[in-house]
C-alpha cells in the first residue's frame, strides 16, 4: 500500500500544533502560574487604562458628531424624574384641602372627595419614577463602551468610530472569549479534581491548609477568565473563622470575587448537572453547607445548621446575600433576618461594579445562566472595588430586623448605593397586601384619631 500525504496537510498540522503549544505555553506562564502565587503583572490595570482613554475618545466623538447633525443628545436619569420632600400623609392630604375647599381644617374630620386625589397623585408618581422595578435591570450608561449594550445616543458618526467598534468586536469574541472560555474550564476542572483528591486525606491541620490553597488558586483563575480588575479595601476587616461574611448581591460571580481574596463556607441550596458536580465535589474538602430542597423553607433547622458552623471557631465564616435576589448595583434592597438571628460577628462587605467595562448584573428573568456567562465574558472586563468593613455585633435591645438594617446601611453608605426598604422578593412577586393595609391604617388613623381627640377635648 502507498500513502501519499499532502505537504500543504503537514504543514498546516505542524502550525496547528505550534499555535496551541504557543497558546498553552502564555496561559500557563502568564496566568496560570501568577494565579497559583496571587501575584499580578498589572497587565491588566494597563488594558484598562487603554479602555479608558478609548472611551473618552469615543464620547467625545459622539457629542461633537451629535452637535453637527443636530442629534438630541440622550440623557440618563441618574437621580430621581420626579422631586420629592419628606412629607407625611397628613401633610399632603391638608394642603390639598386647603388649596381646594373653603371649609375649616379644624372642623370635625370627615372623609373629603379632594383626598382621592393624594392617592392618584402617589400612584402616578410611583409609576413614572418607579424606584423598584428599575433596579432589576441593567444600569444605563452616559457613555457609549464600545459594546453591543450601546447607549441611545450611537448612530452612524465616522468611518473611524465604526472600524474601531467592528475591532473591537473581533477581539472580544476572536480572542478574549476563546481564551475565558479555556481558563474558565481550566479553573472549574482544577477545583473538580483537587477537592475530590484532597477530600480522601483525613480530617486535620493539612487537610485545611491544602483544601485553602486550592480553593484560593481556582478562584483566581476564574477570576482571570472574566479580566476581573478588583481593588480590595480595608483588608484588616476581613471575615474571621466563626463568623457570618454579609454583602450586597449583583451577580454569581460576587462568590469569585470575594472567595479570590479568602476562603469561605458557602450557603446554598443542592443542584444537579454541572453545578452538583461542584458542590458535591467541594464539600469534600471544606465544610460547606447545602441544603436540600424541601429543608430550605424550613427556617429552624436553616438557622440549626449555620448556628452549630459559627460555633465552630476553625471553620470559615459564612458568605451570605441576606437581599436573596441579584440587584443591578445601583442600591441594597432589604436583608431578609434569618442570618441575622445567629448569636455571631457580622463582617460586612460592599460590593460596587464598574459599568463602564462590562455589565456584571444578572437579570435572570431576562437571561439563563450561560447566556449571563457568554456575555460576561465577551465583554471587556469586570471592574469593581471590595470594602471590608469592621465587624458589627448585635446591640442590645436590638432585634434581627433593626440589626439587618443598621447593616444593610452600612454597606449602603460605603458603596455608595441607594439604600432601599424594599424586599427584593418583588422582581417576581406583587406588593404585599400589608404595604397597602399600612396606607389605609395612616389615613383612617387621621380621621378616627383626630376625632378622639377633639371628644376628650
Amino acid at each position: 500500500f502507498f500513502l501519499f500525504f499532502n505537504p500543504f496537510d503537514n504543514l498546516v498540522c505542524i502550525l496547528l500544533g505550534i499555535s496551541l503549544t504557543v497558546w498553552f505555553t502564555l496561559l500557563l506562564v502568564f496566568i496560570i502560574v501568577p494565579a497559583i502565587f496571587g501575584v499580578s503583572f498589572g497587565i491588566r490595570r494597563l488594558y484598562m487604562k487603554t479602555l479608558l482613554k478609548l472611551f473618552e475618545w469615543a464620547t467625545l466623538r459622539i457629542e461633537r458628531g451629535a452637535k453637527e447633525n443636530n442629534h438630541h443628545l440622550y440623557k440618563p436619569y441618574s437621580n430621581a424624574i420626579i422631586a420629592k420632600e419628606p412629607t407625611s400623609l397628613e401633610e399632603e392630604i391638608n394642603e390639598i384641602r386647603r388649596s381646594g375647599s373653603n371649609r375649616e381644617l379644624n372642623s370635625a374630620p370627615e372623609f373629603e372627595m379632594s383626598d382621592i386625589f393624594y392617592f392618584a397623585r402617589r400612584g402616578v408618581a410611583s409609576i413614572m419614577d418607579d424606584e423598584v422595578t428599575k433596579r432589576f435591570s441593567a444600569e444605563e450608561l452616559e457613555s457609549w463602551n464600545l459594546l453591543t449594550r450601546s447607549n441611545n445616543n450611537f448612530h452612524y458618526i465616522s468611518l473611524r468610530l465604526t472600524v474601531l467598534w467592528g475591532l473591537g468586536l473581533l477581539i472580544r469574541y476572536g480572542l478574549l472569549l476563546p481564551l475565558r472560555v479555556t481558563l474558565a474550564f481550566t479553573g472549574v476542572g482544577l477545583l473538580v479534581f483537587l477537592t475530590c483528591v484532597i477530600g480522601l486525606l483525613p480530617n486535620g491541620r493539612l487537610k485545611n491548609v491544602l483544601s485553602q490553597k486550592v480553593h484560593l488558586m481556582c478562584y483566581r483563575i476564574c477570576v482571570r477568565a472574566l479580566t476581573a480588575i478588583i481593588t480590595y479595601h480595608d483588608s484588616e476587616n476581613k471575615p474571621k473563622n466563626g463568623g457570618l461574611c454579609v454583602a450586597n448581591h449583583t451577580s454569581p460571580i460576587d462568590v469569585i470575587i470575594l472567595a479570590s481574596d479568602g476562603c469561605y463556607a458557602m450557603v446554598g441550596q443542592i443542584h444537579g448537572g454541572l453545578m452538583g458536580v461542584i458542590q458535591r465535589s467541594m464539600v469534600k474538602a471544606c465544610p460547606h453547607i447545602w441544603f436540600e430542597r424541601s429543608e430550605v423553607k424550613d427556617r429552624h433547622l436553616v438557622a440549626k445548621r449555620l448556628s452549630d458552623h459559627v460555633e465552630d471557631k476553625s471553620k470559615l465564616p459564612i458568605l451570605i446575600f441576606p437581599e436573596g435576589t441579584c440587584i443591578n448595583n445601583t442600591s441594597v434592597m432589604m436583608f431578609k433576618k434569618g442570618s441575622f438571628e445567629i448569636d455571631a460577628t457580622v463582617y460586612p462587605v460592599a460590593i460596587k461594579y464598574d459599568p463602564r467595562f462590562g455589565d456584571a448584573f444578572w437579570n435572570s428573568s431576562k437571561f439563563g445562566m450561560v447566556n449571563y456567562l457568554l456575555r460576561m465574558m465577551s465583554s471587556w472586563a469586570i471592574v469593581c472595588s471590595v470594602w471590608y468593613l469592621p465587624p458589627m455585633s448585635r446591640e442590645e435591645g436590638e432585634d434581627a430586623v433593626q440589626f439587618a438594617n443598621r447593616v444593610k446601611a452600612a454597606i449602603a453608605r460605603q458603596g455608595g448605593l441607594v439604600d432601599l426598604l424594599w424586599d427584593g422578593g418583588l422582581k417576581r412577586g406583587k406588593v404585599k397586601d400589608t404595604f397597602k393595609e399600612e396606607q389605609q391604617k395612616l389615613y383612617s388613623k387621621m380621621l378616627v384619631g383626630t376625632q378622639e381627640d377633639r371628644s376628650r377635648s
